[in-house]
């Protein structure tokens, strides 16, 4: 199928955030920003689950418990990711890279099974990972899945309120275009604080 012109530098711009934060996680290069490259060692599980300050959400084994002000972890499997129902606390709480790729990822994976998918799978559904491998594998299994939904799409279908039935957000009421470019400034901006998190914990006493 064709790419519709107007998805064309929207998805331009989801391999271009896509690929930066991966570089930025693994290394062993990444994107200065101006084309030159500049090293990075990969990110290890400690500075993956690492808490700045006191108080941070992260990700943690179910076994353990939720974080402070979270009342439960979400997701499947042995770890899970702290949450809690709205009102969410306030101040929010700050968050862990573990966090922030876990929401990134679950995020990515179920808008495209919404948009291409079952139409069926839920948060209860998302198993998130105690490790960074593991995170950055599965972050990049949900990228690829959300592209795929995008190759799919069809210049009708961006127009189409509801064409993602993702229940987490305003796909049911906007049309897909817009949720497109919403998901292109999430990887964005998350990619922008994981990467200043992996500066703080480089330069921390």
């Amino acid at each position: 199928m064709p790419t519709p012109p107007r998805l064309i530098p929207l998805l331009e711009q989801f391999d271009f955030a896509r690929r930066r934060l991966a570089d930025r996680l693994t290394g062993p290069v990444m994107d200065s920003g101006n084309g030159t490259d500049v090293e990075v060692g990969p990110m290890t599980d400690a500075e993956y689950l690492w808490e700045p300050v006191p108080g941070c959400w992260s990700v943690r084994r179910r076994a353990d418990g939720p974080g402070p002000r979270a009342t439960a972890l979400t997701g499947t499997g042995d770890w899970g990711r702290d949450t809690a129902p709205a009102p969410h606390p306030v101040p929010p709480p700050f968050t862990t890279i573990a966090w922030r790729l876990s929401h990134l990822s679950e995020l990515l994976a179920l808008r495209a099974d919404h948009t291409s998918g079952t139409h069926s799978l839920t948060r209860d559904d998302y198993r998130t990972s105690g490790d960074a491998a593991g995170a950055i594998a599965e972050f990049d299994t949900a990228a690829t899945a959300w592209r795929g939904a995008l190759l799919a799409t069809d210049d009708r279908a961006l127009d189409t309120v509801g064409h993602s039935t993702y229940p987490h957000g305003s796909d049911p009421e906007d049309p897909f275009v817009d949720i497109v470019w919403w998901v292109d400034q999430e990887l964005l901006h998350h990619g922008a604080e994981i990467a200043l998190l992996r500066d703080l914990y480089r330069s921390r006493p």
